[in-house]
């Protein structure tokens, strides 16, 4: 018998050739899914405005302010936080709405709606505020900030975060 000319593959040589191939596409069906979930966090765009419903405009009274609080899930990476908010939702007349943030403009305490002097009240330094969220008196450098806001079917939606207005 000959012996195998250098032409043909050697048994050995095949088993190594299988064995490398089968060992890469395993290594790359792993790795690189582990390397997405790793990195993929730190490059989702987060978004910084969305609608938030409040409810039927019909659930608040013409004149009355009334507090309306939400909770926002935020992802940052890996960490998911949950943040509390709150608006007071003023009827002007039928068809108008006034929806303004609860934080005080000065040092970001929340303020307070007070029907026995008809202001709002920050707790941290006695500012008031009127019912449109003027400053009446006290530290705060401008208004309360203000939500845009969609009335859809008689549904009334915010749009998320609030607009500083001077």
């Amino acid at each position: 018998m000959s012996k195998s000319s250098s032409s043909q593959l050697s048994r050995r040589d095949f088993v190594k050739g299988v064995t490398i191939i089968t060992g890469t596409l395993m290594g790359l069906m792993i790795g690189v899914p582990a390397i997405d979930f790793l990195i993929s966090p730190g490059f989702k765009v987060k978004e910084t405005e969305k609608w938030i419903p409040v409810g039927p405009l019909n659930n608040y009274e013409i004149g009355i302010p009334k507090l309306f609080n939400f909770n926002l899930s935020e992802v940052n990476g890996w960490e998911k936080t949950v943040l509390s908010f709150g608006a007071y939702v003023v009827r002007k007349d039928a068809n108008q709405v006034l929806v303004l943030s609860n934080i005080c403009t000065h040092l970001a305490c929340r303020v307070s709606w007070h029907t026995d002097i008809q202001n709002y009240v920050s707790p941290c330094h006695n500012g008031h505020f009127d019912i449109y969220g003027k400053v009446l008196s006290g530290p705060p450098p401008r208004p309360l900030d203000e939500f845009k806001t969609k009335v859809e079917d008689g549904n009334l939606s915010i749009l998320f975060p609030a607009f500083k207005r001077s």
